[in-house]
Formats: structure tokens, sequence, C-alpha cells
């Protein structure tokens, strides 16, 4: 059974959502799972390339949600794009696990909305029954893309820059973290997968970061205007 892990809760266009350690945003009044930036395969898409990566990132992100998924019982997932890491990412093995992973969640209906390694890698096999659309796909108040960008009339939940932010210590210590970022109206989501490397957010005014470590998600102090 998944360990319990903390949560923080947050209001985002009004509607309470609650950012999980397993980083990853869980919409309970919809039964709705949002999940950016799985990146599945792309281990395998670097050894086909001669690089000595190690194996078993797919089974372990497969794994967590799975995880997730009998934790939370989601009606939906939404996917914020890049579900599979490129076209050499279509492996046999890859494929076979997706296969057994979506058999064991049949009941869930997901939805991918296309990043731009989906481009590339190609839509998910139809027997996997994952709708794919284009951004923005509007939910309830969330315009849901892969983009962190403006949308005029929904809160934008996005992904693709796997945000990450420099926590110090004293003396020069300091620590990378994964984490949620949200902004006016918009937010984004720090990348699900592993091996997925981030991109560094800074801290500004109307700016909050929510770091993710070990089992816990909490709210950096607001810089000041």
């Amino acid at each position: 059974m998944m360990k319990a892990a903390s949560t923080t809760k947050v209001h985002w266009a009004g509607i309470e959502v609650h950012l999980l350690a397993e980083r990853a945003v869980w919409w309970p009044s919809a039964k709705t799972l949002f999940i950016a930036d799985l990146h599945l395969g792309k281990a395998a898409t670097y050894r086909a390339l001669g690089q000595p990566v190690p194996g078993g990132t797919t089974h372990e992100n497969l794994a967590r949600l799975s995880a997730l998924i009998s934790h939370h019982a989601p009606q939906k997932i939404i996917f914020l794009g890049d579900f599979l890491h490129a076209a050499a990412a279509r492996t046999a093995d890859v494929l076979a696990m997706l296969d057994e992973w979506r058999a064991l969640h049949a009941e869930v209906k997901m939805t991918l909305v296309r990043g731009n390694h989906d481009s590339r890698a190609g839509d998910p096999p139809s027997r996997l029954r994952i709708d794919v659309v284009d951004e923005p796909y509007l939910e309830g108040p969330f315009a849901l893309c892969h983009y962190p960008q403006q949308h005029n009339t929904h809160f934008v939940l996005a992904g693709h820059v796997h945000p990450v932010c420099r926590l110090s210590g004293r003396g020069r210590d300091s620590l990378r973290m994964p984490c949620f970022v949200s902004e006016a109206r918009q937010a984004t989501l720090p990348a699900f997968g592993e091996f997925t490397g981030g991109w560094l957010v800074c801290d500004q005014p109307g700016r909050r970061l929510y770091p993710v470590g070990g089992e816990a998600v909490w709210c950096l102090p607001a810089t000041d205007v």
C-alpha cells in the first residue's frame, strides 16, 4: 500500500486542489489527477543512442502512477504533455509495460494534451484508450496546456519546463528541488517522470514556489513586491 505523504492545499481559480509529494496535482471534487512530463522510455531512447544509462525508469514511473491511482481512485487522469519521450521510446518492452499498466486501470478515463515530445514520439497506441487533444484543453475553470502561457478566461495548468528551485543553507550549501510554481492565472507542475532534469526557477514578486522533498510539499515565503 502507498505510504501516506503530505500534501499542500491551494486554491487556484477558486478551486481547492492538492499539490502532491508525488509531483502531481489532485482535484478532489472532480476526482481528477493532473500529471506533467512523464517522458516514458527516455532511458531506452538514450540507450538506443549508445549512452550507458540505467534501465527501469519506465517501470518505476508506471508503478508510481499506479500507486497514486490506488490511493486516490481518480475517475480521470489528464497528462499535460510529453507522455512518451521520443519515437525511439516505442520499444517492445516499453509498449508491453504500457499495455499491462493500462489494463490494470481500465476504468480510469485518460486524456493527453499534446506536448513537444509527443509531436515527435507520436500519439500513444489507440489500444491504450488515451484521448489525445491539443492545447488549450478546457476542463472546469482550467485551461490545460503543455506550455506555460496566459489564457483569456481560464487558469492555466502546464508543464514543459520541469521547474526546480534552489534552497540555500549556511555557508555555500544549496539544494535543487523540483517545485510547483504559481503566478498570475497560471501554474506549472514539476516533471512526474524520473530522469528528466529541471529548469531553475527564481523567486520573484507575484510568484509562489512549492518545493517537493521526500514526502512533503511546502510553500516558500512570498517575495515582497
